[in-house]
């Protein structure tokens, strides 16, 4: 695969959270009753920045949690032999909370329709919203992200990579193009 473009930097990303956190904070008319999860891998320090946004606009850290949603996926059985299980961490009660799940790339809906599934095993929220660094469409289920931090049209032959400090030592995303060899 080759690179083909940057579409964000680092500013760009702490723009766009730093939008999707007042949006959060004004759809919701404040954070009472609002519960940030990010989905692992990359959702999670995503989510643990809107926390640390929300929380200088509003003066609360609102509850927190880490979801992993390896055995909810609909292609763990031909897709991987050997799954890696990661802990859900998730240490409130999600009953009659408005919970933002916060991932960095919304493409098919898949992961966020597991990450529904997981939720609903924990208990029934008040309402579920969904906020992602980059949309990217394609979507193959009736999902769609209440708070957006950039739409990338692309094509199928195209990868969006984001790369955060926390998991890969630097900021930015990037469009990647896998190689169209041909014979």
């Amino acid at each position: 695969m080759r690179e083909k473009a940057e579409i964000m930097d680092k500013k760009g990303i702490m723009r766009a959270l730093t939008r999707i956190s007042h949006e959060i904070i004004e759809k919701n008319r404040g954070v009472e009753n609002v519960a940030l999860i990010g989905i692992r891998t990359r959702g999670v320090p995503l989510a643990n920045r809107i926390r640390g946004k929300i929380a200088q606009v509003e003066g609360v850290k609102i509850p927190f949690g880490i979801l992993d949603i390896t055995l909810y996926r609909d292609d763990l059985s031909y897709k991987i032999n050997k799954p890696i299980i990661h802990k859900t961490e998730i240490t409130f009660d999600v009953n009659e909370q408005i919970i933002v799940l916060v991932d960095d790339v919304l493409y098919t809906g898949r992961t966020v329709r597991a990450a529904l599934d997981a939720i609903m095993d924990l208990g029934r929220p008040q309402a579920i919203q969904l906020a992602v660094l980059i949309d990217r469409g394609h979507r193959e289920l009736p999902i769609r992200a209440d708070y957006v931090g950039k739409n990338v049209p692309t094509s199928k032959d195209e990868i969006i990579q984001v790369k955060l400090k926390e998991v890969d030592g630097e900021e930015r995303v990037v469009i990647l193009e896998k190689n169209m060899e041909k014979d």
